[in-house]
């Protein structure tokens, strides 16, 4: 139950997704007069090493984050796709006004972690990258409150010195409790503005039904409530369930609802010059939100492409967003 850790995962291309995603909804709900609660179901660490051992050992950051500041920018312009990952650190990164807007907003977010990587534009001083807690946080207004769920023990040990450093005080609370379960008596929030962004690891199959359970319980409890999902794409029926059981909550409360999903390579096995088998690990994933801004559509409308060049590997690249109510 606790083997996974989001460490040896930080910053890969579901990471570009997801935290792009993140940073437009946060912008847009904490720019709003009223005071917004916010819960993190799932926070992980709070803040990952790109240079340290785990995100070293599996190498999926080259293929994400990094491979998104490397690919020559005039690839995005021709919509030239790039077959290979380029080495980490070996060419300047593409300044953020070559981005649209909403990658903008998330370069500018890691070039504050990474002072070294503004100044030089070089990816190699690229080595903090937030998770959904930092990113969060850096958009709360005084206001507002922000409710973090970690389960895992090593992990919430982290997630709260992690905290501790930013000197939040009460604005920002840490408890290690599943957060599919702790989520329920902070709703509806006294502020009646809430966001709840739901991010497990999926590790156990039951984790699939777990999230439109708590999902539909919350909607019931607060309909007016953001709520945000990711999910990843993987030839499992729970994994291809998932949306379209999150697209009939939606409806049946009539709510607006936005599916969005990156695919960056095939998601079948191939085998390696000894004939061994060679799993392509994540080859797509998704992010689910019902009430969404409304104007977070025209911006993925936006970065969606932009992402899927800059982080596509093979011809499957791609992406599908979809929206209704």
């Amino acid at each position: 139950m606790f083997s996974y850790r989001h460490a040896f995962h930080a910053g890969n291309h579901a990471d570009v997704l997801k935290h792009t995603t993140l940073v437009a909804l946060c912008k847009y709900l904490c720019g709003k007069d009223a005071a917004l609660s916010v819960i993190d179901t799932h926070a992980g660490a709070g803040l990952y090493r790109l240079d340290g051992d785990y995100t070293e050992t599996s190498g999926e950051a080259t293929d994400g984050v990094f491979r998104l500041f490397q690919v020559p920018i005039d690839a995005v312009a021709h919509n030239i796709r790039a077959q290979t990952a380029p080495k980490k650190g070996a060419v300047k990164a593409i300044f953020p006004e070559d981005f649209c807007p909403a990658l903008q907003d998330y370069a500018q977010l890691l070039h504050g972690l990474n002072p070294k990587f503004l100044e030089t534009g070089d990816t190699a001083h690229l080595k903090i990258y937030p998770g959904s807690p930092f990113i969060i946080q850096k958009f709360l207004e005084g206001r507002d409150k922000l409710k973090l769920f970690e389960l895992h023990p090593t992990d919430f040990k982290s997630l709260s010195a992690n905290i501790a450093q930013l000197g939040a005080g009460r604005q920002v609370t840490v408890a290690c409790e599943d957060g599919f379960e702790a989520l329920k008596p902070f709703l509806p929030p006294p502020s009646r503005r809430a966001m709840v962004f739901c991010d497990p690891s999926y590790e156990m199959k039951s984790d699939y039904a777990r999230v439109s359970v708590m999902v539909g319980d919350a909607i019931k409890r607060f309909a007016t409530g953001t709520y945000v999902v990711w999910y990843p794409v993987i030839p499992r029926p729970e994994a291809h369930d998932l949306p379209r059981k999150l697209k009939t909550l939606a409806v049946k409360a009539g709510r607006p609802w936005l599916n969005a999903v990156m695919t960056v390579k095939s998601s079948k096995l191939t085998t390696d010059d000894s004939g061994e088998v060679v799993r392509p690990g994540l080859p797509a994933s998704g992010m689910f939100i019902i009430n969404p801004p409304h104007t977070l559509k025209a911006q993925l409308q936006l970065a969606l492409p932009q992402m899927v060049v800059l982080l596509g590997q093979d011809r499957n690249a791609g992406f599908a967003l979809d929206s209704g109510g």
